[in-house]
């Protein structure tokens, strides 16, 4: 236990967290995403290449022969955002077409966290196929600290045999995770498994090496976030509930961070199944996307699509957000923390001037003695 400046036991002093990495922006940050009870029910609507794809086939379906304008697509994004945000505990938006529309016409209410994506949609890859990272052009860190986000997101794809591609992936992981903890923003990082050398999703060589991929994965990248969003480790009905739960608790004990599951879009019935598992064997909470809303684009037209998302999506989003409050795992309780012993935390007098000093024209020098009581700073 910490002593305070006069002596008294009981108070925790502020080291007890800056040990673990959490410092005030990224403790914060953390506060802002998750529900009361530190579990994590986050909203993604940051995709770009794939809701332009489903907003051209609705536009097909009626006649249409265009691509979306990209105020068409900031509406819709919008439009989902209004309808399910307030059953989300924090949103992912992109920057190109969300965040700033997102907050000018309130569209994520002011309770709700608000998370930005770091990388371009769609963006290289490698002569076998494999994704390469990459920040969205005009785009970073900083820019997503100044604007108020409470968190940074990187999607960075990753197969540990690829090496080309692993070593790029963790070379762009690090940067990211080295900048957030510069600009003091919280980093959640989000891997997936993908076919490459002309693999396909449905091939055996790439659904008998999903699951270790995921587990290895977090063994390698997560201990660079702050929350870690992982990939379903195996295949609904390909592998049997008992592998998949050993492979949830290998996942679990292989994450050096809180973790939450992510949707890849399959069918809502799938994910919740998927959810139940993964809370049982020590997920922090879900980071799910089109699980949720992915027949949005399918309505036949605008007041319908509003209705779907106000009562299906909304209702699906609800329904997990239950599920994870219920069982899900604090992620403070990742860090070693419970909600008690962190109400006495206490920073000592005069953080505020040590706060960040090595990121100005000081950097370097030795910590400034710490003024007595009552003799300023």
């Amino acid at each position: 236990m910490g002593v305070d400046d006069r002596g008294g036991a009981g108070r925790l002093g502020a080291t007890v967290l800056l040990g673990k990495g959490l410092t005030p922006g990224k403790l914060r940050g953390l506060q802002r995403i998750s529900n009361p009870d530190g579990t994590l029910t986050m909203l993604a609507l940051d995709q770009s290449s794939s809701i332009v794809e489903m907003a051209t086939g609705a536009l097909k379906a009626g006649g249409e022969g265009r691509e979306p304008t990209y105020d068409e697509i900031v509406d819709a994004k919008l439009d989902l955002m209004r309808n399910l945000a307030p059953a989300a505990s924090g949103v992912l938006i992109d920057a190109y077409y969300g965040a700033w529309s997102a907050i000018a016409s309130g569209a994520i209410p002011p309770r709700v966290g608000m998370l930005v994506r770091y990388e371009v949609s769609g963006g290289p890859t490698n002569r076998l196929g494999a994704p390469l990272a990459v920040a969205e052009p005009g785009w970073g860190v900083e820019k997503a600290k100044l604007m108020g986000a409470d968190a940074l997101k990187l999607l960075a794809p990753f197969e540990p045999t690829e090496r080309s591609s692993a070593e790029h992936q963790f070379q762009v992981v690090e940067h990211v995770h080295e900048e957030c903890k510069k600009h003091d923003l919280v980093f959640l990082l989000e891997t997936v498994t993908f076919p490459f050398g002309g693999e396909t999703k449905s091939d055996a060589s790439y659904l008998d090496r999903k699951a270790a991929t995921v587990i290895e994965a977090a063994r390698q990248l997560s201990g660079l976030c702050d929350i870690y969003k992982a990939e379903f480790p195996g295949t609904l009905d390909r592998e049997s509930d008992e592998q998949l739960l050993d492979n949830l608790h290998a996942l679990d004990a292989a994450s050096e961070r809180p973790w939450v599951l992510l949707s890849a879009g399959v069918d809502f019935d799938d994910y919740f199944q998927q959810v139940e598992m993964a809370m049982e064997a020590g997920a922090s909470g879900v980071l799910g996307g089109r699980a949720f809303w992915k027949e949005y684009f399918l309505q036949g037209d605008a007041a319908a699509r509003g209705r779907f998302a106000a009562t299906t999506a909304r209702e699906r989003l609800a329904a997990v957000d239950a599920l994870v409050r219920e069982r899900g795992t604090p992620w403070f309780a990742r860090y070693g923390l419970d909600g008690p012993e962190m109400t006495t935390i206490r920073a000592a007098e005069g953080w505020h001037a040590r706060y960040a000093s090595r990121r100005g024209p000081d950097a370097g020098a030795a910590p400034a003695a710490r003024p007595a009581p009552g003799e300023g700073c």
